[in-house]
């Protein structure tokens, strides 16, 4: 069994209820408070800046030369599609570039953007792709999931064409086979060191969605 086979079989159930969110749900039926997206798209905005400084320190670790173009492509690409957010779903959304600036990361983006770049920085080369995975896999694996239970006119499509289309599914397919070259590569304790990563990640996907949903934020920690 594959590395990419055995870790996504391991977390499975928790695939299956970051699915059942209530976020996930409503956009797929359009039904979703314009408020939650727009508190959504500007975490996002902010979680993709630091997911792409961890995959230019992902590329500098890579044990290949075709490593390295796949992750710095990846970067930029990250930052390409942070700066589109601004351009298309803020602008849509009536969400203002001082409003995006001035809006802290939430517990649960700060969360997450610290634990990749601390594995980015802290974890040799297959950890630090673990960690990235999820990112990568869970999102492409949604975005099919709403698309099959999306309704005409969902005022989310763009969104949902994002992540559904076939340009990012090849970039994660790549991914995937990057990633099981290289656990083919390493001992047990790496491996398991690799499936903790992508455990921890994918825990923190799920949060993402869970917290943009309630807008939850640092509760009683702004009076300090």
């Amino acid at each position: 069994m594959s590395f990419s086979q055995d870790v996504w079989q391991r977390n499975l159930a928790l695939y299956q209820k970051t699915l059942a969110l209530p976020f996930n749900q409503e956009l797929a039926q359009g039904t979703l408070s314009k408020d939650v997206f727009s508190h959504y798209v500007i975490q996002d905005a902010h979680y993709l800046l630091a997911y792409g400084r961890a995959l230019a320190v992902c590329a500098a670790k890579a044990f290949e030369a075709d490593d390295v173009i796949q992750f710095a492509d990846a970067a930029r690409i990250a930052i390409v599609v942070e700066r589109s957010l601004h351009d298309g779903f803020m602008q849509e959304f009536d969400i203002t570039k001082k409003e995006f600036e001035s809006t802290p990361l939430t517990l649960a983006c700060h969360h997450y953007s610290s634990f990749l770049t601390a594995t980015a920085w802290s974890e040799s080369y297959p950890v630090v792709l673990a960690s990235l995975l999820p990112c990568f896999w869970i999102y492409a694996e949604v975005g099919k999931d709403i698309v099959d239970n999306s309704i005409p006119n969902n005022p989310y499509q763009a969104w949902v064409d994002t992540y559904s289309g076939e340009e990012f599914n090849e970039a994660v397919r790549n991914v995937i086979a990057t990633i099981d070259k290289v656990a083919a590569r390493c001992d047990a304790h790496t491996l398991e060191k690799m499936h903790h990563a992508y455990t921890t990640a994918a825990k923190l996907e799920w949060l993402f969605w869970d917290s943009a949903y309630d807008q939850r934020q640092w509760l009683g920690l702004d009076e300090l």
